[in-house]
């Protein structure tokens, strides 16, 4: 029976035929997916016994305390005499209509702060990007055909022919990385002989055969660091946090060779889990000794077959490697699309699974904090109503976003100014504002409980060395302001601060930059590849290191230069890039941006000499 053919009996049985018409005109005007939405199904948040609104006649909605039921609780007597009030017009209900009112100018307030930019290039660049590709490829075919003749050498691996067997390398993968990837392998892979902090020394190094092999001459070149996620700045040798590293190693020693499970849990690492649990605002939580871990290893710990993963386009691939391995069916909605998560919440409650059509187990919403290839950050309060509308769950992945963005460094649940407890399950790293490694997740004591018992991080991978568990301790202890001074917020207010000012200038130049007005990843798009490459080499040789990014980390036609800032860059750090970003803009052609600078709002924010 079609979900029309139900509804229609449904009315049929409540109304008289001379009010089946007036019934149906009340209601038909509002889409059968928003009616049958307002349902819960399996594996909610809240059990069935929850507060469902039910269709009644006229406006008015009633409050059904039991399970769902296709009968309803109120005559057509009562209905007619007026003996039941609207939900509107009790006093539930007016609290109910006022706190949506609320919601509403809540939501009204973080969008009018709310600005990202992702401006298209004109139509010519995209052309030339593409043709420019073509070129390598090409020549790319023509080396493989003169290899095949014997004539020139290719330092590739090469595999006989054998009849019956599968060829390992000779695959668009490996042509790719021979022929087109390679002519700008020097600017990847750089290693570096110093701590990674506002400057830093990379070794210099040459190639002999078109960067097929590279040898190092054991020199090295400082620059300002551009490249590294370090957004508060304490990645360093010097100050508090080293020192208490440095006493850690002499009573704990350096490693602990043991699992969470197998006395490998040591009172330092309880101190860890509960400080990061309290700096969260959550009950309980866990830490991992891998980034990437803590996503690909908890995933397959929290959802499994017979549930749905409604992911974004843009997440990590840990992200995506976790979702795989838990065995759930996973749907991806686009970037930041609020209107297409929720036409697919929509269609998962309808539609249920495919082939048997049970209810899904959980309905797991997976988003980023900050999505360092963009630059952009989630819309949270948006992704919040869904989930509360639709009864699912939400994995918040917070790498980028803890400790670098919220006027108080918690990350962009700080950010809006969102309750910790409405994020069901909270992931974060140590790597990028901690100056450390490792991973958390926070939650409710049931969630970190069952992780702990049931995550293959907690039972088969060794718990994190005293050293790195002390250096996110000191740290975040200076976040809190608990060290008896004012070095974290002005750390925080500082990256806030160099983060608006380096894109405002940017975009006041001309260039095309991409993400949020206080994203510290600032991608700057320069389309073509060969242009990304003499971008980086011209910088490296001028004293500025920076990151960049090419097909097939992007798509094909939106290369890009990454701009990683941090709270131990000066201004005049900041003035020094931006003046060659500039001569570089006008020497390669790079600032298309058809866009005017954007007005950030804030009057604290408005460029001030430090």
């Amino acid at each position: 029976m079609t979900i029309r053919e139900i509804y229609n009996t449904h009315v049929k049985e409540e109304f008289p035929a001379s009010q089946t018409v007036q019934a149906l005109e009340s209601v038909t005007s509002k889409r059968m997916t928003d009616i049958l939405s307002e349902a819960p199904f399996s594996g909610s948040v809240t059990e069935q016994t929850t507060r469902i609104p039910v269709l009644t006649h006229g406006n008015g909605l009633h409050q059904e305390n039991d399970r769902l039921k296709t009968k309803l609780s109120v005559t057509n007597k009562q209905r007619i005499n007026g003996h039941r009030r609207s939900c509107s017009e009790t006093p539930y209900g007016r609290s109910m209509q006022k706190k949506s009112e609320m919601d509403i100018q809540h939501d009204k307030k973080w969008e009018s702060r709310f600005y990202e930019s992702f401006e298209d290039p004109p139509i010519w660049t995209s052309i030339l990007t593409y043709i420019s590709f073509l070129i390598l490829i090409l020549v790319g075919h023509m080396r493989e055909f003169l290899k095949k003749l014997g004539i020139g050498r290719v330092k590739n691996i090469s595999e006989p022919n054998i009849p019956g067997f599968v060829t390992l390398y000779q695959t668009w993968e490996s042509f790719y990385h021979w022929y087109i990837f390679r002519r700008g392998k020097d600017t990847l892979y750089r290693a570096i002989n110093s701590v990674p902090g506002a400057e830093m020394d990379v070794m210099d190094r040459v190639t002999d055969d078109h960067y097929w092999t590279f040898r190092y001459t054991g020199t090295s070149t400082r620059v300002i660091n551009f490249g590294s996620y370090n957004y508060l700045g304490f990645s360093q040798n010097t100050g508090p946090c080293a020192e208490a590293v440095e006493k850690s190693v002499n009573e704990l020693g350096n490693a602990i060779c043991a699992s969470r499970q197998e006395l490998g849990y040591l009172q330092i690492h309880k101190e860890l889990d509960d400080l990061v649990a309290d700096y969260l605002g959550v009950e309980a939580a866990i830490t991992v000794p891998m980034g990437f871990a803590t996503n690909s290893m908890n995933l397959p710990a929290l959802v499994e077959k017979g549930c749905l993963i409604l992911s974004d386009e843009l997440n990590h691939a840990s992200l995506i490697l976790g979702c795989r391995l838990s065995g759930a069916q996973i749907k991806t909605f686009k970037h930041n699309c609020m209107e297409d998560l929720e036409e697919k919440l929509k269609e998962a409650i309808i539609d249920k699974q495919p082939r048997t059509h049970r209810k899904w187990k959980k309905i797991l919403i997976v988003v980023e904090g900050i999505y360092s290839m963009e630059g952009s950050i989630v819309k949270l309060p948006d992704v919040i109503r869904l989930k509360k509308k639709y009864k699912a769950y939400v994995y918040l992945d917070e790498a980028h976003s803890i400790g670098a963005i919220g006027p108080h460094g918690k990350g962009v649940v700080d950010y809006f100014g969102m309750d910790p407890k409405d994020i069901d399950i909270m992931m974060g790293t140590f790597t990028k504002s901690f100056g450390a490694v490792g991973g958390y997740i926070g939650g409710s004591k049931r969630l970190i409980n069952h992780l702990r018992l049931r995550s293959h991080s907690a039972i088969y991978s060794s718990t994190m060395a005293p050293s790195i568990v002390q250096q996110v301790i000191s740290s975040m202890n200076i976040i809190l302001g608990r060290d008896n001074s004012r070095d974290g917020i002005k750390r925080i207010n500082q990256l806030k601060w160099n983060t608006r000012y380096f894109r405002r200038r940017l975009q006041e130049m001309g260039f095309i930059v991409y993400g949020n007005k206080d994203s510290p990843v600032v991608p700057m798009v320069t389309f073509s590849p060969a242009k990304v490459v003499y971008f980086s080499r011209y910088c490296l040789e001028h004293g500025i290191g920076v990151t960049v990014a090419a097909f097939p980390a992007v798509p094909l036609e939106k290369s890009r230069i990454r701009f990683c800032l941090s709270a131990s860059h000066t201004k005049e750090m900041l003035d020094k890039v931006l003046e060659m970003t500039d001569k570089l803009g006008d020497t390669l052609s790079l600032k298309l941006s058809r866009k005017e600078p954007a007005e950030y709002g804030d009057s604290e924010d408005q460029d001030e000499e430090k």
